[in-house]
């Protein structure tokens, strides 16, 4: 895909906007081979409150991760509470719901280009993509 673009690698020192979108697009790529030997189905998320999750996956047994995917470390915290806003829409949902109530993320998940991964105070993951793998 990047060759198709016909520009050399420096080009994207520039342009880190289109880079991120080429990151995303890797690390999709990456869950939906690493996820399909055990069922895994990666899909987007967006709501009519205009919040999104840049990927949903999703497990056969119900589990799912919510994920954002960020290239640098400046942006961990945006993607963190886009997570975590969506959850706490689940659990608004889930007080007032009686019979059908939504499962909450098993996983929330901030893919990052950065070097090292932790756990955050809030239970958000942050994830090197260098991490992934089956």
């Amino acid at each position: 895909m990047v060759a198709a673009l016909g520009v050399d690698p420096s080009y994207f020192n520039l342009d880190l906007k289109t880079f991120g979108f080429i990151f995303e697009t890797l690390c999709i790529r990456d869950l939906k081979v690493y996820s399909a030997s055990l069922g895994g189905k990666v899909s987007y998320y967006r709501d009519r409150y205009g919040l999104e999750a840049d990927c949903v996956l999703h497990l056969r047994d119900g589990r799912y991760a919510l994920i954002e995917f960020k290239l640098g470390s400046a942006d961990i915290e945006e993607g963190a509470s886009h997570l975590l806003k969506i959850e706490s829409l689940v659990k608004e949902y889930n007080k007032k719901e009686t019979q059908v109530k939504l499962r909450l993320p098993d996983l929330k998940i901030v893919i990052t280009g950065t070097q090292y991964g932790y756990k955050r105070p809030d239970g958000v993951l942050v994830v090197p993509i260098g991490c992934l793998k089956d």
